[in-house]
């Protein structure tokens, strides 16, 4: 926390380094988040730039008492909700369905199965993916997730349940046994 405190400072203060010192503590936190929202590497690396561009900005405004991290998360959440809004404005192709049993006999591949979690993640609701992963991703408690998401403590505990179930059944119609 006395870091973020110092780093806030630097950052209102005009420290030349302070900027590269933000990027390089958050980055690959930010970046884990967004491309976990948004599943395109390209999109999540954009979104990443935005936030630390509205971050610095609006430095001035943040509460140094509080820790960075659940800040910037709240403004790449944001940020992702936002592309996700675009996104789905656009017209989409029209892809087969993933929805099919595996009809192997078993997953003996550990891979395999961070695979079909990871697809069964990406059809998530937005709103249950971005809490699934602050919570078990990112290591936030419900406090912070609801600050960063902007809803009461029991809406974060709601989604996050639901997320849970609704994955469990997606890999259990795809034929996933863990």
């Amino acid at each position: 926390m006395d870091d973020d405190r110092a780093l806030v400072d630097a950052l209102r203060a005009g420290d030349p380094s302070a900027p590269a010192a933000m990027i390089e503590r958050y980055q690959g936190i930010l970046f884990g988040l967004c491309v976990r929202m948004l599943g395109h590497r390209q999109d999540a690396e954009d979104v990443v730039q935005e936030t630390f561009v509205r971050a610095l900005r609006s430095v001035e405004g943040f509460d140094r008492e509080r820790p960075l991290r659940p800040w910037l998360l709240g403004i790449a959440a944001n940020r992702c909700r936002t592309a996700l809004g675009r996104r789905a404005r656009r017209p989409t192709p029209i892809e087969p369905p993933e929805d099919r049993p595996d009809s192997r006999p078993g997953l003996t591949d550990p891979d395999d199965l961070a695979g079909e979690l990871a697809r069964a993640l990406d059809r998530l609701r937005p709103d249950y993916r971005l809490v699934f992963t602050l919570y078990h991703e990112q290591g936030l408690p419900y406090e912070e997730i609801a600050r960063v998401i902007d809803r009461p403590i029991g809406t974060v505990k709601t989604w996050l349940h639901r997320a849970r179930a609704a994955l469990a059944e997606d890999l259990t119609r795809r034929g996933v046994h863990c």
